[in-house]
């Protein structure tokens, strides 16, 4: 079987939930972008859902939303 580096046609698993959680909060996605680069981490505007997120950005983006890293990763979680 080839690994395409993705899972269900995407480049990330909590694109969604992140999207989702973001617009709950009333952070846009210029806001978040902004709050990670505070923190030393590089996600720019334009790249939405077009991208791998790593471990280490995962964490970040959970800080910078005040929420915990497993409300991103659970609707994966229990679809498993």
């Amino acid at each position: 079987m080839k690994n395409s580096g993705k899972y269900e046609n995407n480049l990330n698993i909590v694109g969604k939930t992140l999207k989702e959680i973001r617009i709950k909060k009333g952070i846009s996605f210029e806001k978040l972008s902004n709050g990670l680069l505070l923190l030393g981490i590089n996600i720019p505007v334009n790249c939405n859902n077009q991208r791998t997120v790593r471990d280490y950005e995962l964490c970040a983006i959970a800080k910078v939303l005040d929420i915990n890293v497993l409300d991103l990763l659970n609707p994966f979680i229990e679809k498993l």
